[in-house]
């Protein structure tokens, strides 16, 4: 198995023009880029309707030794499912958002994902990573008492909304990938299991693993890997911590990203509590060939600083499997 080449997701850069980021990620150490369709890196709609777009987004990352793998479009997905409020107009586009009545913001979204699937294969990439949120994400304490009538009804809203965007990626050879995490309808092993059977095991859906959302849960990131190994289409490198001092918890405390009381909270890649040595090697066990893509959060570090010693840690903890067992060479 060849290296596996080392990614940024943009999602967290999309301040900067796409160039200017394509330039300081080749000179960090990064073999290409996982493009988000927010800011001007991936614009959905330009793919499919502007000639010569696609191509310009290749020439900008050829122009820099780079290439992409992956599209990211997290935030419109997340309005899929949700019960929509004030917090998605931040999130999403004018055109999404429109006048902002949630059902029509719904079918919106879900009609940006559709296109995503198409802008991915003109773009000439097989995986679009993103959310799918979930209209039972605010039953996640089951007081006042949560019937399991109404969570069937979340997988099935669930199953709804999306067999008809699954059904384009079909159509157009592309896979979505959803990254587990806590407000989507998946966000642990069991959840998992059970968003693939609302969906009756459709192969286009899958996951981009990300074990920081796994690790403050107490969830074992490498048994999610041995779990869903052949449905992990993109894989993020990201770090998390738990600061846990008895005072606040792991659901944050209404705590904002950063402040030193949280009980935990992301770090750079390698200065957390993710084990990226087991994590490689259930990664190889699983045969995943694709890019390792560094999503870069960490309130309390430089974000230049961060995502070049992040290049460089990801270089170092990945390896290839040997093959053969280290005594072979004394079978008989």
């Amino acid at each position: 198995m060849a290296r596996r080449p080392v990614t940024l997701f943009t999602g967290q850069w999309a301040d900067l023009p796409l160039e200017k980021l394509a330039q300081m990620a080749s000179e960090w150490g990064y073999e290409g880029l996982e493009l988000a369709c927010w800011g001007d890196h991936f614009e959905v709609d330009k793919a499919l309707e502007k000639d010569g777009y696609c191509r310009s987004r290749h020439e900008i990352l050829a122009k820099y030794g780079l290439k992409v793998w992956a599209i990211s479009n997290h935030l419109v997905g997340q309005a899929v499912c949700d019960l929509i409020d004030e917090r998605h107009k931040s999130i999403l586009s004018p055109k999404v958002w429109g006048s902002g009545k949630p059902e029509e913001v719904r079918r919106r979204a879900a009609e940006e994902m559709k296109k995503s699937a198409a802008a991915a294969k003109a773009l000439g990439v097989k995986v679009v990573n993103g959310f799918t949120g979930s209209s039972i994400w605010h039953l996640i304490y089951s007081f006042p008492p949560t019937s399991p009538a109404m969570i069937e009804a979340g997988f099935r809203d669930f199953a709804d909304r999306w067999n008809p965007i699954l059904d384009e990626f079909k159509k157009h050879k592309v896979r979505f990938a959803l990254e587990v995490h806590p407000t989507e309808i998946a966000y642990d092993i069991v959840t998992a299991e059970r968003a693939i059977a609302a969906l009756k095991g459709r192969r286009e859906f899958g996951f981009n693993f990300d074990p920081s959302h796994l690790l403050w849960q107490c969830v074992d990131p490498v048994k999610f890997i041995y779990e869903f190994g052949d449905r992990i289409y993109h894989v993020h490198v990201k770090d998390a911590i738990q600061t846990l001092d008895g005072r606040s918890g792991i659901l944050g405390s209404h705590l904002g990203f950063g402040d030193p009381r949280r009980g935990w909270d992301f770090r750079s890649p390698g200065r957390g509590g993710v084990d990226f040595e087991e994590i490689i090697r259930a990664l190889n066990n699983v045969k995943y060939k694709g890019p390792l893509s560094v999503e870069w959060e960490d309130s309390g570090m430089a974000r230049e600083h961060g995502a070049r010693e992040a290049c460089e840690f990801v270089r170092e903890m990945d390896f290839e499997s040997s093959g053969v067992a280290f005594d072979a060479a004394f079978a008989k």
